[in-house]
């Protein structure tokens, strides 16, 4: 009897706890949640290589400095915003589903991109015209704190345990296959139609091609259905909703999912933000602030500067995946120990080259840069939504996430500029990732291994039915073990002792 009891305490998987995933709805849901990644990043490819640009256009009665710093506040304006979209639209994808807050994004989003192309200058209207880009980036910022979480939530949810690291690498695919044909869209544009050629009319240009990759982006996402873990997360509270109990039903509320999020996995916030500042940081270093440091700072020409950043995002994108394999061979906190680790060392070499000037040297610098931000872009995806429960990962990583990314990812260029500019110290910028490198180590020292396993409060996935019953097998030979053993241990401690 007692055996029977251990057994049942320890009880085995059963076929219907394994989830065996569909491949064609697996890629739909990667390539619906990787575009609008590249549609929030296009934007910000944009922004970036046009900040010069833009500071004339809506801020020309200051100097050429103050007319960066003067973009950058734009840019990070909208990341103060971000964590209250996070709160609304993360826990809000906790209630009513993933797929709905994503379209909903998806839609905000591109309107707010798209509207830019349309504002007057300020030669036009006067100090309107700074007002009108900010209340665009506002909206951009509120609708895109619910787009990166919910979009890691979502492919996490669909993806096998064992390839969630290479799936999830294509959402960050996304992100900068996004920034590099924004980028690009600038580069080619400046070069054909010149500086004066952009400042006139062209810089409108990258901001209208925005409208239809949004609509191809929103009708992609509301193709698309609930993921696995939601759907039988949803079935499970609906069962303990007909209990009528208040209890359940106050923990099920808005403020409830908040107050467990903050008083049961404050730890996994905290950690959160750590990876999340490791990564952003090196993100908005590179993408936003290295073209204007190269153009503005160092003097180089626009044009070298925007190719050679460039050229950075095509490396990270032939090598992002790669390391998102990698991650679920050898596991998350490797590649970002690893990462963390290079970063620290490597930050300040990789500037110093930079600050060499021509083209070699230079491209070196950017390289090196460029592959240490893939080990944190590669794994990100996979990593993060494992930090949380089901019921509460959207909100929480929403939460975490974009606190982080506001008060430190966002504001980089924004402060890396002010501070090249208070001290007149070049190497600035590579101080900040080396304390960014910091922040990394110490929050990846307290990351649990996920790789290979189900995420929190959802069962195995897998993605044939053979792997699920072998996975059923191993299942019921490891409980029947421990079972055994237990009972081995119970039965010495009854034998009586030898006389």
């Amino acid at each position: 009897m007692v055996r029977t009891v251990i057994r049942r305490r320890k009880r085995s998987l059963r076929e219907q706890d394994v989830t065996v995933t569909d491949p064609p709805k697996v890629r739909r849901a990667v390539t619906a949640a990787a575009l609008g990644n590249t549609m929030e990043w296009f934007d910000f490819g944009v922004y970036a290589y046009l900040a010069g640009t833009l500071g004339k256009v809506f801020f020309p009665s200051s100097s050429p400095g103050a007319q960066v710093v003067s973009t950058f506040a734009t840019f990070a304006a909208a990341f103060l915003v971000r964590p209250l979209g996070g709160l609304v639209f993360g826990p809000l994808g906790d209630r009513v589903g993933r797929q709905k807050v994503l379209a909903l994004t998806m839609i905000m989003m591109a309107a707010s991109t798209f509207a830019v192309g349309f504002l007057p200058t300020y030669a036009a209207i006067g100090f309107a015209a700074p007002l009108l880009l900010l209340v665009c980036r506002l909206v951009q910022g509120f609708s895109t704190g619910g787009e990166y979480a919910g979009a890691t939530t979502y492919i996490a949810e669909y993806a096998p345990d064992k390839r969630r690291g290479f799936l999830g690498s294509w959402l960050d695919f996304g992100t900068f296959v996004g920034y590099s044909l924004g980028s690009g869209l600038v580069t080619v544009l400046t070069a054909v139609l010149g500086t004066d050629g952009m400042t006139d009319w062209g810089w409108r240009i990258p901001f209208f091609v925005a409208g239809p990759m949004g609509l191809i982006g929103l009708y992609m996402r509301l193709k698309l259905e609930e993921t696995p873990a939601f759907q039988r997360e949803e079935e499970a509270q609906a069962r303990a909703r007909t209990g009528n109990d208040p209890v359940e039903e106050a923990r099920q509320s808005g403020k409830g999912r908040l107050k467990e999020i903050f008083t049961r996995h404050w730890q996994a916030v905290l950690i959160c933000m750590g990876l999340v500042l490791l990564y952003n940081v090196t993100n908005y270093m590179i993408t936003s602030y290295l073209p204007t440091y190269m153009s503005q700072t160092l003097g180089e020409p626009e044009t070298t500067s925007q190719l050679l950043v460039l050229g950075t995002m095509l490396l990270v994108v032939l090598t992002i995946t790669t390391v998102g394999r990698t991650s679920d061979r050898w596991g998350r906190r490797p590649v970002f120990m690893a990462g963390s680790v290079a970063l620290i060392v490597l930050a300040a070499p990789a500037f110093l080259l930079i600050r060499q000037g021509g083209i070699l040297l230079p491209a070196l610098g950017c390289a090196v840069l460029g592959l240490l931000l893939v080990c944190f872009a590669g794994t990100a995806a996979s990593t993060l939504p494992a930090l949380f429960p089901t019921r509460l990962r959207y909100g929480a990583l929403s939460i975490a996430f974009n606190i982080s990314v506001s008060l430190f990812g966002g504001t980089t260029p924004l402060f890396a500029s002010a501070l090249v500019e208070a001290t007149g110290d070049e190497m600035v910028p590579a101080y900040y990732l080396m304390v960014a490198g910091v922040i990394g180590l110490v929050a990846t020292f307290f990351l649990h291994e996920t790789a290979g396993r189900p995420l929190r409060g959802s069962g195995p996935m897998v993605e044939t039915p053979e792997q699920a019953r072998q996975l059923v097998a191993r299942s019921r030979t490891t409980a029947g073990r421990q079972a055994r053993d237990v009972w081995l241990r119970v039965r010495h401690l009854w034998r009586p002792p030898d006389r």
